[in-house]
């Protein structure tokens, strides 16, 4: 039998709630959210970005490449919809990006989202109160807006996650919480240079090697971000032509030099 949207998003709030436990993987949670977005939501990508310890956006999760593209450009030109959703707060509909209105906002983004096959997007403040964490986005490549049972859909996924978020950290000062989100920060950086060393090795697109990287994280049972450091270590060459000797080696071989020498 087939589970209904309704059933399906019930199912997702589940999961989404059972990875706040022991062993909370932030970036498992919200790589998860991203990718049930696309799946309930009727959008065909998504991308969630989180605020640093200096309030500036940095990009920790996106369901494809060409989301990934879209978010980090909005960042380095500092210019698109969600950075005006996280700067007020407020959800930020853009049905088509090639309006004239959209164009005369973001300019330069339009032209970037068209490229990556992008129409409209719905962007998301992660808010809690007056506390605006990040945003989550969601990308369509068809010009028009989302259905209002699936928009209230989406705003709940949010809501849910930035309560886990917050509320996994709610026993610590406020800078705790800003430097648990930072890890995830830097976390996101290793994630993509394992990314990157495995595409370029095996030969495949990004979004291959991240489902390779964490096929293998899930497989040996360990986080993310761990598991994308060993892949990067295991495929790095060595830095220098001293890093293929031993430490004992080295310090023979100098010994050798100097008696030599002497």
């Amino acid at each position: 039998m087939v589970a209904t949207v309704d059933e399906r998003l019930a199912l997702a709030f589940v999961e989404l709630a059972d990875t706040l436990v022991a062993g909370f993987d932030l970036m498992e949670f919200l790589h998860t959210l991203t990718e049930r977005c696309v799946e309930l939501l009727e959008v065909d990508a998504a991308g969630l970005l989180l605020a640093d310890s200096r309030g500036a956006l940095r990009l920790v999760a996106a369901s494809t490449e060409q989301a990934r593209v879209a978010e980090l450009f909005q960042i380095q030109n500092d210019e698109g919809p969600c950075l005006d959703c996280y700067r007020t707060g407020q959800v930020v509909i853009t049905s088509d990006i090639r309006a004239a209105q959209a164009l005369a906002r973001w300019p330069r983004f339009a032209a970037a989202a068209q490229e990556m096959g992008f129409a409209g997007v719905h962007a998301i403040p992660m808010r809690l109160r007056d506390q605006v964490i990040g945003t989550l986005n969601l990308f369509r490549s068809a010009p028009n807006g989302l259905d209002p049972a699936v928009a209230r859909a989406a705003r709940a996924l949010v809501d849910v996650a930035t309560i886990g978020i917050l509320q996994e950290r709610a026993v610590h000062q406020q800078e705790v919480v800003a430097g648990q989100l930072q890890v995830a920060l830097n976390s996101r950086v290793l994630i993509e240079q394992a990314k990157g060393i495995l595409a370029e090795r095996l030969q495949m697109t990004p979004d291959q090697a991240f489902v390779l990287l964490r096929g293998y994280a899930r497989n040996h049972n360990h986080p993310l971000t761990p598991a994308g450091r060993r892949r990067r270590r295991r495929h790095r060459p060595p830095s220098s032509p001293a890093a293929r000797y031993p430490r004992s080696a080295r310090n023979g071989r100098k010994r050798r030099i100097r008696t030599e020498v002497a």
